[in-house]
């Protein structure tokens, strides 16, 4: 899903950068070479943070997790190798044809390939520049509403309530429910180890007062003694709560038993687990809680370093970390809003809330953080390129907004579609994965992107572009903007 979605991204923006060359007169094959050499480059390190944000998911200790992250890297890494090879060829085989009639005529016009290399619109403000503090306060603000159900989020997996209702996972579910009781659904396991075994007279009681220990603690419906192992050392307990297995209540029946350990080891010398479905949910949600700050601190850090490589400056890696930031948290609030609250239930056939997938926000992360800084390089490396050719910060802004908000904009609606059509999955562990990487590419590209960081780039002027000279000296010179490309190209004319 991401790599195509991202495969069509990546060859879409060096197809735009080539079809625009083309309409100024430029000859076919040198077109291809400047696309490749120039877009080729912001489309490498785009990849790049991709393959950084997902590769990352290893650091979260979950297998599953860091093979998805992987393999996701890996398919990253060819849809970039893709599209600096593959893609230019297929230009080539295409040729001219890549223009339509009426554009492939209009370059019998000098005044047409004029137009065509320098817009009469290029440099025309943009909302973001025309009002820059409107276009700031107002996004922040709508972002940071957005953002407010994020700070109830509540991590685990949805039980069998949260199917379709049509079902037979949801009918199984509410016949269990309705005939004994919510807990049926989320029996926790509980295994007490003795240190020898237990004589035959006096495994009866041993159970009794075991249970009796279990049956007393808050939330409990049911103790059964399940089972004796053929030693007579373990004795499994399946503990039957009140309240269904995706609540608070059950979460918090899981520690209150784990509670009992040290008063069983001091009554009775013994080892006290709890395991089960249940439990393991609930403790695989604390891990990835508990990995997330790392995970994304790795995630910002490397990316950042690499942006500032990218765009030689300090303050537009920060800001685009930043608007990030802002898209991770309005995108929790929107998952949260429907998915744990319920909000437009009838919309997404969200009948019965429940807990957040508890691998939702480590993916969620992972993912947007990719195409973020995708739609940050497309647009952002337009403007610098504008900004090294000569032109004012805030015409540079125009500039490359215009040069690049088409391709973003197709690039962002590719990848809500295709991940929007998961929304609406028969598959209930899918859905909030396909509504929250829709809504986040959403807000990203379109407020983000578009509007929120040009507006804090038009406010901050030529500082925007301010790196220390010490810094300057260091970094190596990756040329995104394709600068001594231009050069070439205006010497080998001249000559």
């Amino acid at each position: 899903m991401l790599g195509l979605a991202v495969g069509i991204d990546y060859s879409l923006f060096l197809l735009n950068r080539h079809r625009k060359q083309l309409k100024t007169g430029m000859d076919l094959r040198y077109s291809i070479g400047l696309a490749t050499g120039t877009s080729g480059n912001a489309v490498t390190f785009a990849g790049l943070t991709v393959i950084i944000a997902l590769a990352a998911l290893n650091l979260t200790g979950i297998g599953f997790l860091g093979l998805m992250g992987t393999v996701g890297a890996v398919a990253i890494a060819m849809a970039v190798l893709i599209a600096l090879t593959f893609t230019p060829a297929l230009m080539s085989v295409v040729g001219m044809k890549v223009l339509n009639k009426k554009e492939r005529a209009a370059l019998a016009s000098e005044d047409s390939r004029h137009e065509a290399e320098e817009p009469k619109n290029a440099l025309k403000p943009v909302f973001a520049t025309r009002h820059p503090v409107i276009a700031t306060l107002t996004v922040g603000l709508v972002l940071g509403v957005a953002a407010i159900p994020a700070s109830e989020m509540r991590l685990g997996l949805p039980d069998g309530s949260s199917e379709p209702l049509d079902s037979t996972t949801y009918k199984a579910f509410s016949l269990i429910s309705e005939n004994f009781g919510a807990g049926a659904n989320g029996q926790i396991s509980t295994v007490v180890t003795m240190p020898q075994a237990v004589q035959e007279d006096e495994l009866l009681e041993l159970q009794a007062g075991l249970g009796e220990k279990f049956f007393a603690l808050e939330n409990v419906m049911a103790v059964l003694p399940a089972a004796v192992s053929e030693d007579n050392q373990t004795l499994l307990f399946q503990v039957i709560p009140l309240s269904g297995p995706a609540t608070d209540a059950t979460e918090s029946l899981v520690f209150d038993i784990r509670g009992l350990e040290d008063e069983i080891r001091d009554e009775f010398d013994a080892q006290l687990g709890v395991t089960g479905i249940t439990a393991t949910n609930i403790d695989i949600s604390d891990k990835l809680a508990e990995a997330l700050p790392l995970y994304l601190g790795t995630v910002l850090l490397l990316s950042l370093i690499l942006l500032i490589l990218v765009f030689r400056s300090i303050l537009v890696p920060l800001l685009a970390s930043a608007g990030f930031l802002l898209t991770v948290f309005a995108t929790f609030g929107a998952v949260v809003a429907v998915y744990q609250w319920g909000w437009l239930g009838f919309l997404f056939d969200v009948h019965d809330p429940g807990p957040i997938l508890n691998f939702l926000p480590t993916i969620l992360i992972g993912i947007l953080f990719g195409l973020a800084m995708d739609y940050q390089l497309f647009l952002a490396s337009g403007i610098r390129e504008a900004y090294v050719h000569g032109k004012s910060p805030k015409d540079a802004i125009n500039y490359g907004i215009h040069l690049s908000r088409a391709v973003v904009i197709a690039a962002a609606l590719i990848m809500i579609t295709v991940f929007g059509g998961f929304a609406f999955n028969h598959l209930t562990l899918v859905r909030p994965i396909g509504f929250g990487l829709a809504i986040g590419v959403l807000i990203d590209a379109f407020l983000v992107r578009l509007i929120l960081v040009p507006a804090v780039m038009s406010l901050l002027g030529k500082s925007a572009w301010w790196l220390p000279k010490w810094l300057d000296k260091i970094l190596p010179n990756v040329d995104v903007e394709g600068s001594s490309l231009e050069r070439a190209k205006d010497k080998t004319l001249a000559s």
